[in-house]
């Protein structure tokens, strides 16, 4: 699959994957200074990337698990998702979890992007679903015997 990639800025760089099995291709922050990130608080941090993802696929915006882990950032909206009309710049929002101020610097890996299909539904509204083992046991209820 190629996925069309329109540079915004002369600094942008490329989506790249740490491994040829790694499913997430890195983002990397295309800012010309750091960039602070308060505790507990949100920053939008540009990629300078435009994108046209296939129809019937989408792309997932995740974490990259070493940043969360190390430094206690991840996108504010834990799983970002970016549709195939969507032709604008590709902007993380980053939030800090941790209780002390952290940078995002030039050209840091700040998200992964995984490209994934997803299948068109129709909703029809019905007075009776089926029944089913389960039933309508929510939270932690297939657990006990």
């Amino acid at each position: 699959m190629k996925i069309k990639v329109k540079k915004l800025t002369d600094t942008a760089k490329m989506p790249t994957r740490g491994s040829a099995s790694a499913a997430g291709y890195d983002l990397y922050a295309d800012v010309e200074t750091p960039v602070e990130i308060e505790s507990h608080a949100t920053v939008m941090v540009g990629t300078g990337l435009s994108m046209e993802i296939p129809e019937g696929y989408f792309g997932a915006i995740f974490a990259r698990s070493g940043l969360a882990a190390k430094e206690s950032l991840r996108p504010a909206n834990c799983v970002g998702v970016v549709d195939s009309d969507y032709r604008g710049p590709f902007m993380i929002a980053v939030h800090n979890d941790g209780e002390t101020a952290r940078c995002v610097t030039p050209g840091e890996r700040i998200a992964q992007l995984v490209i994934l299909p997803f299948l068109p539904a129709e909703f029809e509204e019905v007075e009776q679903l089926g029944e089913t083992e389960r039933g309508e046991g929510g939270f932690g209820s297939t657990g006990r015997s």
